[in-house]
């Protein structure tokens, strides 16, 4: 279903780069390519009848028939179910006439396997879910299916969100689709890796410790974190529930933006969730950055960063000073602190949260010779050594003797770095550091060692203590070819500072238009 009579300059744009290809099948080319398109970019195209969602869908899958089994981001792909909403939307839009451009009709993305969809299973890429499916639908993807969006699939992640690479699944490990012998980032690495590989439009994720904005780093897209409360977590399996937060993973900052506008808002269901007013974050989205204070802080440029991480960081801060920003030292004293408290407070939280799967009221069991003996062998056989291993961490930090030593010291702390960002933002607008030290690890290379992989981390997990949001966009490429990210801090509930400078970067650099060679 293509229209040629008023074509987009999006649309124009792919038939000049298909006739400098020599493709003598433009009609097919176009429709193949529909798959490397942005939200925004795709809702142009359908609102001007150029092509059908089912055009839009099937693109998207024939993309994932053609790299799934080398990325394996995915741990349940929802094809048909999404060639039937297809139709149903497109009978929406041919019959409403729509006009929108705040909607998601028609547009394909994907969702992590912690977020309940009711009636599609969902796993948390662990053994003790593994037929799990929900009654119920979360509310950030209840909103998503009020604006018309199509679920391409759920991605995989660590288990439970516990990791950092999205090895610790209890299905597959996920691959980069920069370099396929290296980790995509975690927890959201099926998100970041489906979104870098073109096997969505875009995808959400949750971020604990920095699961959406390293994996985004790594795989060389945009993810957010917004401010602890913005959006609701009401659906969103738990596993350290005062630093969960949902989040965009998407192509460019605007998609960011336009997501954000959809999912945040106050939630009677979720006791946690703000009771703010939603501002239109894509009307920030090109303002001026003239006298904007960007913070740099000095804690963050450490030794062991990887020298190029460092080189692209800097040289993006030239960048921002040069469109009109104002670079300012700051200091964050207690970062030093910070894995240490984000490793006694997120398992002490995760040991409480997932007491509950004791293979009685759903999921995965392992039968015993008396109801002790069941619990301990469900347990045992339906977590894997990651989850294990945060499980006993916490419960040791909350054993009676040791909670004032452990986890109430980790709370002192976890205040006393919320107070140092509080002081920063008193002298600037945001802060912009490395979103994580290194770029892609290879695959198995950090495994054996699960301190050198909590400190993959180092640079995201203080703003999940603190509750401040947080966006990694790409920033540069080292010379194996793996992205850099950037990462920008916001002031609590100040997701627009944030959004504004990001896309203020973005479109003075071509970073974001790079994609991996599958």
């Amino acid at each position: 279903m293509l229209n040629f009579n008023n074509k987009s300059k999006v649309f124009i744009e792919f038939e000049t780069e298909n006739q400098q290809l020599n493709h003598d099948n433009s009609t097919e080319e176009n429709r193949l390519k529909l798959y490397s398109l942005t939200i925004s970019e795709v809702r142009d195209l359908l609102e001007r009848k150029e092509v059908s969602v089912k055009d839009v869908v099937t693109s998207i899958y024939e993309r994932i028939d053609a790299v799934e089994d080398r990325v394996t981001a995915f741990v349940t792909i929802t094809k048909d179910e999404a060639l039937k909403i297809a139709d149903r939307v497109q009978e929406k839009i041919t019959s409403e006439n729509i006009k929108s451009t705040t909607s998601l009709l028609g547009i394909p993305l994907a969702i992590k396997d912690n977020m309940c969809t009711k009636g599609i299973r969902t796993t948390c890429s662990s053994k003790i879910l593994s037929n799990f499916i929900p009654p119920y639908e979360s509310t950030v993807t209840s909103r998503l299916i009020e604006q018309g969006y199509v679920l391409v699939g759920k991605t995989n992640l660590d288990e439970f969100a516990m990791g950092s690479s999205t090895e610790n699944s209890g299905f597959h490990i996920t691959k980069n689709p920069w370099d396929l012998e290296s980790i995509p980032g975690g927890s959201s690495g099926g998100s970041a890796a489906a979104v870098a590989a073109d096997e969505c439009i875009a995808a959400l994720g949750s971020d604990t410790g920095g699961s959406i904005r390293q994996p985004a780093a790594l795989c060389g897209v945009v993810g957010l974190k917004p401010t602890y409360g913005r959006v609701s977590r009401y659906g969103l399996v738990a596993f350290a529930s005062s630093l969960d937060q949902i989040g965009p993973i998407t192509k460019n900052v605007q998609d960011s933006a336009i997501l954000m506008n959809i999912i945040s808002g106050h939630d009677p269901l979720d006791s946690t969730s703000a009771p703010l007013p939603v501002p239109d974050f894509t009307a920030v989205l090109g303002q001026d950055m003239k006298g904007i204070k960007i913070g740099i802080p000095k804690e963050y440029f450490i030794e062991g960063m990887d020298r190029e991480v460092g080189i692209s960081v800097r040289d993006s801060i030239k960048k921002l000073d040069s469109l009109g920003a104002i670079p300012v030292e700051v200091s964050l004293p207690r970062t030093g602190y910070a894995v240490a408290t984000y490793y006694v407070l997120a398992t002490s939280e995760a040991s409480s949260n997932l007491a509950r799967y004791d293979g009685v009221k759903y999921g995965f069991r392992a039968e015993g010779k008396d109801l002790m003996d069941t619990y301990l062998n469900t347990r045992a056989q339906g977590f894997g050594a990651e989850v294990k291993r945060r499980i006993m961490l916490g419960t040791y930090a909350l054993s009676s003797g040791y909670y004032e030593a452990y986890y109430k010291k980790a709370q002192q702390v976890r205040t006393l770095i919320k107070r140092d960002f509080e002081e920063a933002f008193k002298a600037v607008d945001v802060i912009v550091t490395p979103t994580s030290p290194t770029a892609a690890f290879k695959v198995g290379e950090k495994t054996a060692d699960p301190l050198q992989m909590y400190l993959s981390d180092i640079f995201t997990i203080s703003v999940n203590l603190a509750g401040v949001p947080g966006i990694s966009i790409p920033c540069g490429f080292t010379s194996h070819n793996l992205p850099i990210g950037l990462q920008i801090i916001g002031n609590h509930f100040d997701e627009e500072s944030i959004l504004k400078v990001a896309y203020a970067y973005e479109q003075s650099t071509d970073w974001h238009k790079r994609r991996p060679n599958l």
